[in-house]
């Protein structure tokens, strides 16, 4: 690879590292296309990024109990209602955070 190539992926790193830790979630189709690049690229990224524990998948469904929500945990629920957006989760794209 030649040098502008290493700037390049470097600098698409740093762009996918912004884009991750801005708080929206997105699909890795919609990483893509903002980052001008393919869907494969950017799936070796984020697994780069995660194996390096820079990154880490934020979890968006609840597979456990309530543990404290705005209803002071007393819902006793799978999937409480106060703490899920309208429809679940099933359409979100994936989210990230940055591991400080």
């Amino acid at each position: 690879m030649s040098l502008s190539g290493l700037t390049r992926q470097s600098l698409l790193m740093e762009e996918l590292i912004s884009l991750l830790s801005d708080g929206r979630s997105r699909t890795i189709e919609m990483l893509a296309k903002e980052l001008n690049t393919s869907t494969d690229d950017v799936l070796r990224k984020i697994d780069f990024l995660e194996q390096s524990n820079i990154i880490r998948r934020v979890a968006t469904s609840y597979s456990k109990k309530c543990s404290g929500c705005s209803n002071g945990g007393s819902c006793n629920s799978k999937a409480c209602a106060a703490c899920m957006p309208k429809g679940g989760f099933k359409n979100m794209g994936m989210m990230w955070e940055v591991i400080s």
